[in-house]
């Protein structure tokens, strides 16, 4: 304590004066950033709003006379078991994870858990109980099949079902979460499917999907019935709801199968820089990030933290573990016509074996299955590759997303049939439509390089390429060396072809390259070609002819000069010219 005393009080000192004001307890000490304060007069409780102040004074006091025992005075603790058996919706400063959300449990297995605030804060917003009820139907379910559109019992009483079956089922929708995974054949039950249903052999082996589909039941009925019973497990689309009113239902992540409304990160990062003044440590808290976040949001989620005077954050970013406490939907809920009984593969799964199955579940949720198609720009990128291969001439034209990945290729085949050029042409298109589906082009590489067939032969017109096994292995070895880097499928070495490149002497080179060479003119409207060129660095100028040099403190000023012209936005074509011959 001796030794850290000034250290401690000066922190103690911070917090007080975050609770009564800059204007009573002075600036605060050794802080680039100033914390939030405590609004005393917004607080509609003044008793709580005062004694938030005075408790800041007695610690203070205490401190200075006694010391501190313990590095933190106040703290925040995790609370989130905690939370669960103490019977609350939400975890400490936590916000709601998900209205619907089911907890692995230690010793195995799994709870469902519905937010149960929700019927209070509707009729705190006005609507009234046929309204609510309604709502809350929506978004948890009725836990039965009694009454339900598609599947309801007097249908299921038809194919064999019994008075006993149905309630069984019941008390199995209760938990489900989702309509077919009551409907399995290992919940029916072996001896029924096999005696009563008469399933096969295989069918002994189906998803509760495709039991539902052997019994009758339409694709329609089934997600009709499934919405009914289990629900929508979110409250985006629920009948009388007001849009205005959907940001208070908002959690942290989104919630069930169509939800895609949740907290930003900036709403995290501003609920705990409200309670960090009031709490001496860092807050136990994470901040939920959604699965597609990058490293860039991570780290301008750190950067917020830290302008907020925040203490710590954790960060998490949603499917990240092959295990997490709380999911708002089951890895398997997105497939339909392959869902399986998850929890149950898994219950019966070694350590091992449960890891890999997630980690594919995960795989093919994020990666294969792409939601829907990635619209290229209406002015996009790209280049022309004009090449003869065996004789016959093709032009390869490439255009691109904005972050310079593959979007589409046009294939020109000169002077061929009408069939064969048209048949390029829609190949083409549908290699496009693939790449904006989200298939990697590193598939389409490797389908098609090596692959033989006439026109085949020498390449000329390209610098990479010298030989072709057909016009699929041609194009498909210009792309991945240009867009994938995949210099082993190129025939010379690369570095001899790059701008940067020594090549054939010092006294054949030029000390400076156009850039409209590497630069599209029409594409930049005429504004960077004239602005811009490429200059040799390095050795390679050293090793130039010293007449007409310029040195480095003309340099300096011509790279001043130009930085003032471009923030002045000069003309075209103005920065080009030399310092005085303007």
């Amino acid at each position: 304590w001796r030794e850290n005393r000034d250290a401690m009080l000066r922190v103690i000192r911070n917090h007080r004066r975050a609770a009564v004001g800059v204007k009573a307890g002075g600036a605060f000490e050794g802080l680039k950033h100033a914390p939030r304060g405590l609004d005393a007069a917004a607080c509609p409780w003044p008793a709580l709003s005062k004694r938030a102040q005075t408790v800041w004074n007695e610690a203070y006091e205490l401190g200075s006379l006694n010391g501190f025992r313990n590095a933190q005075v106040s703290a925040i603790a995790p609370t989130g078991t905690i939370g669960l058996v103490m019977d609350c919706d939400t975890t400490g400063i936590e916000p709601d994870y998900a209205l619907v959300k089911f907890k692995r449990l230690a010793g195995g297995g799994q709870i469902k858990i519905v937010n149960r605030s929700v019927p209070a804060a509707l009729a705190a917003l006005g609507y009234d109980e046929r309204e609510i009820r309604d709502i809350a139907d929506y978004v948890v379910g009725r836990g039965t099949i009694d009454g339900a559109p598609g599947v309801f019992p007097e249908a299921l009483l038809r194919e064999g079902f019994t008075d006993k079956h149905l309630k069984a089922l019941d008390e199995r929708l209760k938990l489900a979460f989702d309509l077919t995974f009551a409907f399995t054949p290992q919940a029916l039950g072996e001896d029924f499917c096999r005696h009563i249903l008469g399933f096969s052999e295989n069918q002994m082996q189906a998803t509760g999907y495709q039991v539902l589909r052997d019994l009758g039941f339409a694709d329609e009925e089934i997600h009709a019935s499934n919405l009914y019973c289990c629900g929508a497990m979110t409250i985006e689309g629920a009948p009388h709801l007001k849009l205005e009113h959907y940001q208070v239902f908002d959690c942290a992540t989104p919630c069930g199968r169509i939800g895609e409304r949740a907290l930003s990160v900036d709403a995290h990062l501003e609920m705990m820089a409200a309670a960090q003044p009031f709490v001496s440590g860092g807050i136990s808290k994470t901040v939920n990030l959604p699965n597609r976040s990058s490293i860039a949001d991570c780290a301008g989620a750190y950067l917020k933290a830290y302008e907020l005077g925040l203490k710590s954050i954790a960060l998490y970013r949603d499917g990240s573990k092959l295990s997490q406490p709380l999911a708002a939907a089951l890895l398997s809920a997105e497939a339909e016509d392959d869902e399986e009984d998850l929890a149950e593969i898994l219950s019966q799964a070694p350590a091992a074996e449960k890891s890999r199955i997630v980690a594919e579940r995960i795989v093919e949720r994020i990666i294969e299955r792409t939601p829907g198609r990635r619209r290229l720009p209406d002015r996009r990128k790209g280049y022309i590759q004009k090449a003869i291969v065996g004789g016959h001439k093709v032009y390869l034209h490439t255009g691109e997303f904005d972050d310079g990945e593959l979007g589409e290729v046009f294939i020109d085949m000169h002077k061929e049939g009408a069939a064969f050029r048209s048949l390029m042409n829609n190949f083409a298109i549908a290699i496009s439509l693939g790449l904006q589906y989200g298939v990697p082009l590193e598939e389409f590489v490797d389908a098609y390089v090596f692959t033989r067939f006439d026109p085949s032969g020498p390449v000329s017109g390209n610098d990479q390429i010298k030989h072709a096994t057909s016009i699929l292995d041609y194009i498909f070895r210009e792309l991945a060396i240009s867009y994938m880097g995949r210099t082993d499928l190129a025939h010379v070495d690369p570095a001899e072809s790059a701008v940067d490149a020594i090549g054939k002497g010092v006294s054949l080179e030029k000390a400076q390259a156009d850039a409209s060479r590497l630069i599209s003119k029409g594409f930049s409207r005429s504004t960077v070609t004239d602005n811009l060129v490429v200059l040799r660095g390095g050795e390679f100028d050293r090793m130039r002819k010293t007449e007409g040099a310029v040195t480095a403190p003309e340099i300096e000023r011509e790279v001043a000069r130009l930085a003032e012209a471009v923030n002045r936005k000069a003309p075209p074509g103005s920065l080009a010219s030399p310092a005085g011959r303007e």
